[in-house]
């Protein structure tokens, strides 16, 4: 086998830089070979090495509260939840794969945060995801939009693991750059968890799970770079899935756990074959002897640096323990799954790989990762000249909105507000019968059975916050993400974040992250939510634009009683509706501002996070007294379109409210559309009134009344009077109309 001569060019092809190149020439003594120059580029590409993004990463709080692992520690973080029982959750990015193969890349990455789960020993219960796309009225749009969803459906519903609840944003900049995020939450005892590493000299190390094929080589290092005209033919660098052999893999994979049979298991997910040998090896401070002709292989002629560098899905690397050989392959037979034992651990911290009797790569495992000695890079950054512009726009000389309703109906029938059930609807949130509330809510609830206990589960982020300003933006997709498990009833935990941003080397693009995670770093420390992991995902940029700077919050809540669960419609006749926390009829990055005068601009509105936490926390009291019917946040839209949500949210019993708004002196419409934050809905008994106004009163958080539930209109002073059936078609059909054109 002869292999192509190495040389500072061919490794520039590989996305090395020429002080990387020289790098591993000190660090092996000699020029890399072929192979060795494969790992290498794809175990120090950014997807996995986070080399230009791990140093202002570790900023986060990444350790305390409930976390059973610190960030980094594991595949993805552990959440003690009592009784025993742990919660192990994780978000990733498939933006690239998606962008030129929708269907697959969103299958995709589905299937490998599943992986990333049940390898720790944790069954998946629920996913959810995070998705931004162009605008519909584009044709390319509606084709990425429909395949992705129908990817993640088609994954998710085979697998039998419920869809519950994400989030959906249709704006310019992602025309050309999709963003998809799928996270994956987990329960497992605490006794049954296990880790990705490699120890135990001579221990066997076995390959599970499908043949390894030609697809995603390179994946990792396609992720590391911007999006051009020539993707489209990077479409061999996106994986195949398929979801049957995963339920497979999950189950043996489960059970091998469980009979602690095994050392170690990761996934083989970026980089292959490649990043489980280095990382499993690296974390035990050991090595590993690999002979890649037992590798079982589904095309012929492959290479090593392709049998390495392969991103074929649904395989595992497992360590076993000595003696146990026999076992592991009974369970794997069992569930009708490949397993070949291809190596076996050593004591000495060197990854030595051989093909055909020859020895291919021989590389210190260190060396490759994340944590290890994979570069660190501190980028330079600057402040975008557009954002002082932006923030000091003057919105008083906007003309004012002469028709309310009109406007109202305008904002009400964007598709970032409209019902998002022509997506839900396709994903089986119901299978395994644990889901409480439904996708279109919040927050998704999933009860834990066996205990009186429930999770609250949300994904949030708003990219034209942190686009106006990053540092506020990234602390209001914290505080909203943990608003939302709170209207459900649950006290906020941990988080998970998958960080889509662009090009890292442009000093403006690098300022806005680090400005993003900072902000991301404060309100965490306010709410006690430490970052358990996640992921980066840079260079979302295409030859037109990147995307907006998006940062992804996956929140983790619990309900300690389910009694305590709490949805976000209306519920009765006659109740009473306030308003949590003080509007302050800002329309900065507002839908409003974005529907209605077609503008982008302004700051993102303001947030005090002591008082945020302070009326998280008594809302909270306030749902375990038992007083609160419902509650609902106010997000996008403002207001009016929460207030109009609460009505129509349950499909089958809509209601509606009348609404008397004091006279403010400022503009209804800034009134109505305000997104101010720390504001949130709730509806009560009459019963209850005293009651809960003296609570607020007494725990010094505003409360303003505002109306009462009831009657088939929905009624804002003399500036909206709105039949509740028209709010209804409206709402649930803005969607499917713009699909089906």
């Amino acid at each position: 086998m002869k292999e192509p001569e190495v040389s500072l060019e061919l490794a520039i092809q590989h996305g090395l830089n020429e002080e990387e190149y020289q790098r591993i020439q000190n660090l092996l003594g000699r020029n890399p070979t072929f192979t060795e120059l494969g790992i290498f580029s794809v175990m120090w590409s950014e997807h996995c090495s986070y080399k230009n993004s791990i140093a202002e990463l570790k900023k986060l709080p990444r350790s305390g509260g409930r976390l059973l692992v610190g960030a980094g520690e594991e595949n993805a973080g552990l959440v003690d939840i009592g009784d025993g029982l742990a919660v192990c959750f994780k978000i990733e990015s498939h933006n690239h794969p998606s962008a030129v193969e929708p269907y697959q890349g969103a299958a995709t990455g589905v299937g490998g945060i599943m992986r990333d789960i049940f390898t720790m020993g944790a069954r998946p219960i629920a996913a959810l995801n995070s998705l931004r796309f162009g605008q519909l009225d584009k044709s390319r749009n509606r084709y990425l939009f429909d395949g992705v969803v129908r990817g993640i459906a088609d994954y998710g519903n085979c697998l039998g693991i419920p869809t519950v609840a994400g989030e959906i944003y249709f704006e310019d900049c992602y025309s050309a750059n999709p963003l998809v995020n799928a996270m994956t939450v987990g329960i497992v005892k605490h006794d049954q968890t296990a880790s990705a590493i490699a120890q135990g000299q001579d221990c066997p190390v076995f390959v599970i799970g499908s043949r390894t094929g030609r697809d995603g080589i390179h994946g990792a290092t396609f992720a590391s770079e911007e999006l051009s005209e020539e993707s489209e033919h990077r479409r061999p660098n996106v994986q195949v899935g398929d979801p049957f052999t995963e339920k497979l893999l999950l189950e043996a994979t489960l059970e091998m756990i469980r009979e602690k049979i095994i050392v170690g298991i990761q996934d083989m997910g970026a980089a292959g074959i490649t990043c489980s040998t280095t990382e499993m090896s690296a974390k035990g401070n050991s090595g590993m002897v690999i002979d890649l002709d037992k590798v079982p292989v589904r095309e012929e002629g492959m290479t090593p640096y392709e049998i390495m560098l392969s991103e074929s899905q649904e395989r595992m690397l497992v360590v076993g323990k000595i003696g146990n050989e026999k076992r592991i392959r009974e369970i794997c037979e069992k569930w009708e799954l490949i397993c070949e034992q291809v190596g076996h651990v050593t004591d000495e911290p060197t990854l030595k790989v051989f093909f055909q009797n020859e020895k291919v790569a021989e590389i210190p495992p260190f060396d490759c990762v994340l944590g290890g000695g994979a570069p660190v890079y501190q980028r330079e950054f600057a402040r975008p000249a557009y954002l002082d512009i932006l923030q000091n726009f003057d919105f008083d000389k906007l003309e004012a909105v002469e028709d309310l309703q009109d406007a109202f109906w305008k904002i009400f029938s964007s598709p970032n507000i409209a019902s998002k059930e022509w997506v839900y609807e396709q994903y089986d949130h119901m299978v395994r019968t644990n889901t409480s509330i439904f996708p279109g809510g919040d927050a998704a609830v999933i009860r834990i059975k066996k205990t009186n206990k429930a999770i609250s589960v949300k994904t949030d982020g708003n990219g034209r916050f942190v686009y106006l300003n990053p540092r506020r933006g990234g602390q209001i997709a914290v505080a909203e993400a943990a608003r939302n498990v709170v209207c459900t009833g649950a006290i906020p935990l941990a988080i998970t974040n998958c960080l889509n941003f662009g090009n890292p080397y442009k000093p403006e693009m690098f300022y806005l992250f680090r400005e993003a995670v900072a902000g991301m770093g404060d309100a965490c420390r306010v709410f006690e939510t430490p970052v358990t992991g996640g992921n980066v995902s840079f260079y979302n940029e295409s030859p037109e634009s990147a995307v907006y700077p998006t940062p992804v919050i996956g929140m983790l809540g619990l309900i300690e009683d389910i009694s305590h669960i709490t949805t976000a419609f209306f519920k009765k006749s006659g109740d009473l509706i306030y308003l949590i926390g003080k509007n302050q009829n800002e329309i900065g990055g507002s839908e409003f501002l974005k529907e209605f005068y077609g503008k982008i601009a302004g700051d993102c509105p303001q947030l005090d996070l002591e008082y945020e936490k302070l009326i998280q926390n008594t809302l909270l009291e306030a749902i375990r007294k038992g007083w609160v019917s419902s509650a609902h946040d106010i997000s996008d839209g403002g207001l009016a379109v929460a207030l109009a949500e609460c009505c129509i949210m349950n499909k089958i019993n809509p209601i509606g409210a009348t609404i008397k708004l004091p006279d403010a002196n400022t503009r209804p419409e800034w009134q109505l559309f305000s997104e101010s934050q720390s504001c949130i809905l709730i509806s009560i008994s009459p019963d209850f009134r005293k009651s809960l106004e003296q609570f607020f009163i007494k725990q010094k958080v505003k409360l303003q009344y505002l109306g009462k539930v009831g009657g088939s209109h929905f009624i804002i002073n003399d500036w909206l009077d709105i039949v509740v059936n028209d709010l209804l078609r409206n709402y649930y059909q803005i969607i499917p109309d713009q699909m089906e054109t």
